[in-house]
């Protein structure tokens, strides 16, 4: 066939349309994208993975990128078909009537997607010329291509069998016959001719290799497909598209090519080589950050690439360590970029200007940036730094009244910040912020890559070359461990350089991490991990050794001066007056030093409406505290955002760490109360943590909060002097007889076990106290030691052996409940590398519950939100106390309104919220933006009387609820 003349294309084929001046031949299409890989082959990937890939496919270099570049442009060969040619009705009528394209009645209106047809022509037509064809149609070259370029709007179909793919115009009419496949066949070799890529691969498409050239075939479509592109390449009257004409288009698709690539900012961060911590940041190293710039280099050159794993008490500086060891790593493996990915959004709120701050100071190249969570586009830190405005605040008494709200807010890019993107940078588009070089979000988004959602393969490929950071590594539920398992799976396969990072690691789960690492990059073989604490450990992805388990020094040794009081709970009884023995009493005493004699104390309670009740109780009991500003605050995440973040300032300004330069002075007296929002990411510093009991590794997580900062002699209250003892008090909840009983209305927060085991490990440290760091990894791995239970029974006193059986019971619980998470996420998420086996439909497969909300609305994560609507005295409905902010038009909003509402909405258990058919209507422009389809209008009044007074009423699902800026919002 090679030999024959190709025959002409038929210029009337479109394949783009939409904002166009006319119609643009498919061809042109074809060859425009075929150009666009070519340049991001050259730009995005190094020479040792082109290398690799052209191996895996039998391909000299050369060869192989022009053989890679026809494939991309091959990726909308469907759209020669009848039902995507009639989307375009007057391009399609002169086709229509020509007899030589031959379609079934009814073909046209047919609902048969052009990548579909893609993966169902493509099979034979390579198979024409000499593609690779094996017993297995899986592991036909024909048929992965066909099925790879398929997938180029997100999915991947199943395999067509060799019977269907023979006669593939009998199974799916709308590929049309005669004159169609004729067409289909001719742009096929004329791509093939003009992009000279005859030589013919004789290797097979690995799920690897698979994943890189994905990425780059849908960036190359995304980019070509813009009409700012393709308007300029438009033919000229009378185009009929001959061989000349084609190879002129291609030279001049080729000539654009790099600068739109180099506009849209896909190119690769270089990682130069590090000698010295202090050439990264302004401070000398800690021991553990000492250890790992001293050792971590040798390592990487040695392996490359691999896992490292760093567990390290809170305030032990593991983020400045997993940047330096994302430096070393990076270079090693010639990454392209990192990730860094945090647990929640305002975590990753927070890590974004530091990751930015790292890279302008470690790599070169291209440093295109992005922030990556579900309300990204929402946040103002990818902004460029210094806003050009004053940023408004919930209480705007003390500001002018806003005079146009649908006004997009103006800014300015800071000078100092090169890595930012704009924000109208192309990155910054749709699903394309996982393609730039550098990131920082949170842990979802790359789950989201092992879970069958559209478009998973291209957030695999965006980690495909660079270093993963996770920060926080404890803090996920079966669920998500599950996830990351399988995570780790396919980036050990990819070889990807990871960094995880926790203060309370279990050894079992280590291993379970570490095992996926090797599995992936084929180490099948199980080992047995016991992590050093604090300190670190590196899995090689070349050998699958566990190279090294270092323990390291530190200089932040204490001692934490644990006691535990044993309370009956009676937080809810705040109208009597406190009783012997009960937790309100015991609060009162712990804290009366603080409250006469000066300092700080954080109170973590474990439900919000406990929290509000705690912080009432204690207004109360220290009225002097409660006479002036900040004595006694409150936080948690029944909060609007605006002001949520406003306290959290606030509370920095009180809690954080001295300014450099600073002599501490003793702070005056001062309450926290809070949730376990300030276990993560936090950096306060209080003279007394008091908590509510929790899981061990929790517990520890609130205690690091405990004399955090070296604040010196001068600068704690005398009853707080001895820094390296800071006291840790847990209050935990007993029933009559003395047994450790949650109370119910902490429901399922904690599982009931934990707690129960956690409460006997820690009577047994209230003498010695509990050695930080030393104690740490014994207590977190004993509190989940399948022996427990057995040494309890073995202990002989009639009350113990009581709570062993009753442990038994709830282990048992606990452990059905993981299963299922871990089964349900297993059954779910996609297969591991090693299974896909040419199959790729095995990265769209899953259960239908997989959806783009699935990660944050399973299991329970049942959470909504309600914008509240101030009814002032004229009946005006505004979204703020003091009427100054109207509520927005009806029309479309903009982006600054919709900012502006997300910030003053406020997150509310999903049980409270009326159906769906029974809450105020919405602005139908609100229905249509996906930030806003949810929220639910909250109308609230006045308390009736005092019009001065700060607490509002509304009726949400016929039960009162009741906002001030206080205590926030309370179901009463």
């Amino acid at each position: 066939m090679t030999n024959e003349p190709i025959g002409a294309i038929d210029p009337r084929l479109w394949g783009k349309e939409d904002g166009l001046s006319r119609p643009y031949p498919v061809i042109c299409h074809l060859l425009d994208v075929a150009a666009m890989f070519g340049q991001l082959w050259d730009v995005v990937l190094d020479e040792p993975a082109q290398a690799r890939i052209a191996g895996e496919l039998g391909l000299e270099a050369g060869d192989c990128r022009a053989v890679l570049s026809f494939w991309a442009g091959l990726h909308d060969l469907g759209k020669i078909s009848p039902p995507f040619q009639a989307m375009v009705p007057a391009a399609y009528k002169t086709v229509a009537a020509d007899p030589s394209y031959v379609a079934a009645a009814g073909a046209d209106r047919l609902r048969f997607r052009h990548e579909l047809a893609t993966h169902w022509s493509l099979i034979s037509l390579l198979t024409e010329i000499g593609y690779p064809v094996a017993r297995v149609q899986a592991k036909s070259l024909a048929h992965q291509v066909a099925q790879f370029l398929g997938g180029h709007h997100g999915c991947f179909a199943d395999v067509v069998s060799k019977r269907e793919a023979a006669a593939a115009g009998l199974y799916q009419p709308g590929l049309g016959t005669e004159g169609w496949e004729e067409q289909r066949r001719r742009h096929l070799l004329q791509l093939r001719r003009v992009v000279g890529a005859e030589a013919v691969p004789t290797g097979e498409l690995s799920a690897v290799t698979a994943v890189r050239l994905y990425g780059l075939v849908v960036l190359a479509d995304w980019l070509a497909s813009e009409t700012r592109w393709i308007e300029p390449l438009l033919p000229v009257a009378g185009w009929i598209g001959d061989e000349q004409q084609l190879d002129d288009h291609f030279r001049r698709a080729v000539r654009e090519a790099p600068q739109r690539v180099r506009a849209a900012r896909l190119g690769r961060a270089r990682f130069p080589e590090i000698s010295a911590f202090e050439q990264l940041f302004p401070f000398s190293p800690n021991a553990l950050q000492h250890d790992v710039a001293e050792v971590l280099p040798s390592v990487a050159a040695d392996e490359g690439s691999g896992l490292m794993v760093v567990t390290a008490p809170t305030g032990d500086g593991k983020t400045e360590a997993a940047l330096f060891a994302a430096a070393v790593l990076g270079r090693a493996a010639g990454a392209r970029g990192l990730y860094f990915a945090l647990p929640t959004m305002a975590t990753a709120d927070a890590m974004f200007p530091r990751v930015g701050e790292f890279a302008g100071r470690a790599l070169t190249g291209e440093r295109a940036l992005m922030l990556l969570h579900g309300a990204a586009w929402l946040s103002t830190v990818m902004d460029g730094g210094r806003p050009t405005e004053k940023p408004e605040r919930w209480n705007t008494t003390d500001q002018p009244a806003v005079q146009d709200h649908d006004a997009e807010p103006a800014t300015a890019f800071s000078a100092e910040a090169p890595t930012a993107v704009e924000a109208d940078a192309w990155l910054r588009q749709g699903r394309r912020g996982f393609a730039a070089p550098l990131g920082a979000g949170t842990i979802d988004q790359v789950l989201a890559g092992v879970l069958p959602l559209r478009y998973n393969a291209l957030r695999l490929f965006g980690l495909t070359d660079k270093v993963l950071i996770v920060d926080e590594a404890h803090a996920y539920g079966p669920w998500m461990q599950t996830l990351l398992v399988r995570l780790l799976e396919w980036l050990g396969a990819f070889r990807a350089p990871v960094v995880l990072l926790s203060a309370t690691l279990t050894g079992r789960t280590v291993t379970t991490l570490v095992d996926a690492y090797r599995r992936g990059a084929g180490f099948l073989e199980p080992c047995d991990v016991r992590p050093a604490y604090p300190g670190w450990l590196f899995v090689g992805a070349r050998t699958g050794t566990v190279k090294q388990v270092r323990a390291v020094g530190t200089e932040r040794s204490r001692t934490l001066d644990l006691s535990v009081r044993r309370v009956a709970w009676d937080v809810d009884d705040t109208t009597a007056d406190p009783r012997d023995g009960g937790r309100r009493s015991a609060l009162r005493e712990v804290l009366t030093p603080v409250a006469t004699q000066g300092g700080t104390a954080l109170v973590c309670c474990t439900t919000v409406a406990q929290a509000q009740q705690t912080f009432r109780d204690l207004r109360k009991a220290f009225p002097e505290l409660t006479g002036r500003p900040g004595g006694i605050r409150l936080l948690h995440s029944r909060f609007p955002g605006l002001l949520r973040q406003e306290i959290t300032a606030d509370c920095e300004a009180a809690y954080g760490k001295p300014a450099k330069g600073e002599t501490p002075q003793s702070r005056p007296a001062s309450i926290l109360v809070a949730t376990q929002i300030v276990e993560q990411s936090l950096d306060f510093d209080f003279d007394l943590v008091v908590s509510d009991l929790a899981p061990l590794a929790l517990l520890l997580q609130r205690a690091g909060r405990g004399r955090r900062h070296a604040r010196g002699p001068q600068g704690r209250p005398a009853w707080a002097a001895q820094e390296d003892r800071p006291p840790l008090v847990v209050m935990e909840p007993v029933d009559q007889d003395g047994n450790t009983a949650p109370p119910r209305a902490w429901g399922d927060v904690y599982d009931h076990g934990l707690l129960l085991r956690t409460a006997q490990l820690l009577r047994q440290q209230t003498e010695s106290g509990i050695e930080i760091p030393g104690d740490v990894q014994d207590l977190v791995d004993a509190v989940y030691a399948d022996a427990f239970t057995e040494h309890l029974k073995q202990a002989g006193e009639a009350e113990v052996q009581a709570m062993a059986s009753r442990l038994d019971l709830l282990d048992q619980r606990r452990e059905g409940a993981r299963l299922a998470e871990e089964t349900l996420a297993a059954m779910t998420g996609i297969s591991p590398p090693h299974r896909v086996r040419g199959d790729l439909s095995h990265l769209s497969r899953g259960t239908a519950e997989a959806t783009e909300d699935f990660l944050t609305t399973r299991l329970g994560a049942d959470t909504g939100r309600v914008l509240l609507l101030f009814t002032q005295d004229d009946g005006t409905q505004t979204l703020d106390e003091e009427g100054a902010i109207p509520l927005p038009g009806r029309g479309a909003p903009t982006r600054a309104t919709v900012r502006r509402i997300v910030s003053r909405s406020v997150p509310v258990p999903g049980r409270w919220l009326p159906s769906i058919g029974e809450r105020p209507e919405l602005p139908p422009a609100w229905r249509k933006q996906s930030q806003l389809r949810d929220v639910v209008l909250l109308p609230m009044e006045r308390q009736a009387g005092d019009r001065t007074d700060s607490i509002w009423f509304g009726q949400l699902d016929r039960r009162t609820v009741e906002f001030s800026r206080l205590t926030g919002i309370e179901r009463i």
